[in-house]
C-alpha cells in the first residue's frame, strides 16, 4: 500500500498480538463465529455506501471488482434473493465511486452470479454457478449408517443455460461465453464454476467445483481456447476442494482460495506450478477457515475473506498475518458470509457481504476522501 507510515505501526501491534495468541494456542479454545476482533486496523467503515434505486432491495451479493477507471465498482447480485432463475432483474451492477448505481445488465442471462472480474479493456466477466435444469423432489433422509451417495461430477439433465463464464462489454453486450450451456462433466466443462480472473496478457483462469466431486483449475487464451487444466479433488499440494476465488499479483503469481481445504494456494500463472501456500488449522489469529474471496493490492498485501468467522484477514506479500477485520453480525464493519473482496486504485477495500445483502467499504484512515494523507 502507499500508506506504509500509517499501516506498519498498527501492523506491529497486530503481529505482537499474533505472537501472544500463538503462544497460548494449546491453552485456549478457538474463537466462536461471533468472537470480536479487537486488534487495531487502519480502516474505517463507510456505512450504506452502495445505493439501489427505490423499489429494489439487495439479495445475496456474491462478488465485487473494480472498473477500468480504478474507482467504479462492479457487483454480482442475485436479484433480490439468492438466485436469478425466475427474475427479470439485472444481476450485474455498476456503482460510481460515491456508491450511486450507474449501470446494470444481464437479466435473463445469468442464473446464479458467483465470481466477477474486469479485464484491462474494461470488459466484465461473470461466472454463472448454477443451471436451469428441473429440480428433483427432495427424497427421504438416508438411514443411519447408510453409505453416502457419491458426489456429483456433472450437472443434472435438462439444463439449457448456466454453468458458464460470460464476457460482457461495459455496456452489457455478450462478447464471449466459455463452457457448455447447462454445464458439462469432465473432460468437458463446466460444473459449478466459481470464479474467473483475466491476466494482463489476456489469459483466462477459471476455478471449478463447489461441492461436487470435481475440483480443478482451467487456463484459456483470450479467445476462449483451452490451454491447460490442473488439480483434482483432494487436499495435497496442487489439489483442491472448492477453488472458490482467484487473484493475481504484480509478479504473476496466481492466488486460489481453496475453500474447503482452509488455505490459499499460490501458483505461477504461466505454468500452474505450485509456488507457496499459507493458512493452517489451529491458530487463534490468522487461521483461515473457509476462505471465499482473495485480492492483492499494489504492494502485494493479500486480503482474504473467510466465511466461517465472517472476517476480512490481511497478510503481507509473504503470507505473514497482519490483522483481522470484522466478525459475525449486521453492525457496521461486520459480516454475514462475506463472499468477495477487491481493492480500488485509492486503496479502498470493498467486501461483498453476501447474506447481509450489501457491499461494505473500508476506507484508509490516513486522510482525505480518497484515502490519501
Amino acid at each position: 500500500m502507499k500508506h506504509s507510515r500509517y499501516w506498519w505501526p498498527l501492523a506491529a501491534v497486530a503481529l505482537a498480538s499474533l505472537a501472544l495468541a500463538t503462544a497460548h494456542t494449546q491453552a485456549q479454545a478457538p474463537p466462536t463465529p461471533n468472537a470480536k476482533n479487537d486488534l487495531p486496523n487502519p480502516f474505517r467503515t463507510v456505512e450504506g455506501w452502495a445505493k439501489l434505486p427505490e423499489g429494489r432491495t439487495w439479495g445475496s451479493t456474491s462478488s465485487v471488482d473494480i472498473d477500468k477507471d480504478g474507482v467504479s465498482v462492479w457487483v454480482g447480485e442475485r436479484c433480490g434473493t439468492n438466485s436469478c432463475l425466475t427474475s427479470t432483474l439485472d444481476p450485474v451492477l455498476k456503482f460510481d465511486s460515491t456508491g450511486k448505481l450507474v449501470k446494470s445488465f444481464g437479466a435473463g442471462l445469468v442464473i446464479f452470479p458467483h465470481g466477477i472480474t474486469v479485464d484491462r479493456d474494461g470488459n466484465i466477466w461473470i461466472v454463472d454457478g448454477q443451471d436451469n435444469a428441473p429440480r428433483p423432489a427432495r427424497g427421504a433422509a438416508p438411514a443411519p449408517g447408510a453409505t453416502p451417495a457419491p458426489l456429483p461430477m456433472g450437472p443434472p439433465a435438462g439444463g439449457t443455460k448456466g454453468h458458464q463464464v460470460i464476457k460482457f462489454s461495459p455496456d452489457g453486450k455478450v462478447l464471449l461465453t466459455i463452457g457448455k450451456p447447462g454445464g458439462a462433466a469432465a473432460p468437458d466443462y463446466f460444473f459449478q464454476p466459481n470464479d474467473v480472473y483475466v491476466a494482463p496478457n489476456g489469459d483466462v483462469f477459471i476455478g471449478e467445483g463447489h461441492g461436487g466431486g470435481n475440483s480443478r483449475m482451467f487456463k484459456f487464451d483470450k479467445t476462449g481456447k483451452l490451454l491447460t487444466t490442473w488439480g483434482k479433488l483432494g487436499s495435497g499440494p496442487g489439489e483442491f476442494s472448492q477453488p472458490h476465488a482467484i487473484a493475481m499479483d504484480s509478479q504473476g503469481r496466481l492466488f486460489v482460495a481453496d475453500r474447503s481445504n482452509n488455505r490459499v494456494q499460490v501458483f505461477r500463472g504461466d505454468s500452474g506450478q505450485l509456488r507457496l501456500k499459507f493458512g493452517t488449522r489451529g491458530l487463534y489469529v490468522g487461521n483461515l477457515v473457509r476462505p471465499k474471496g482473495v485480492a492483492v493490492d499494489s504492494e502485494g498485501n493479500i486480503y482474504v475473506v473467510e466465511s466461517y468467522y465472517d472476517r476480512l484477514l490481511v497478510f503481507d506479500k509473504h503470507g505473514n498475518f497482519l490483522m483481522p477485520i470484522g466478525g459475525t453480525g449486521q453492525e457496521t464493519g461486520r459480516f454475514y458470509l462475506p463472499a468477495g473482496v477487491w481493492i480500488d486504485s485509492r486503496n479502498r477495500v470493498f467486501v461483498a457481504d453476501m447474506f447481509n445483502g450489501r457491499v461494505v467499504l473500508f476506507q484508509f484512515l490516513g486522510g482525505g476522501a480518497d484515502g490519501e494523507p
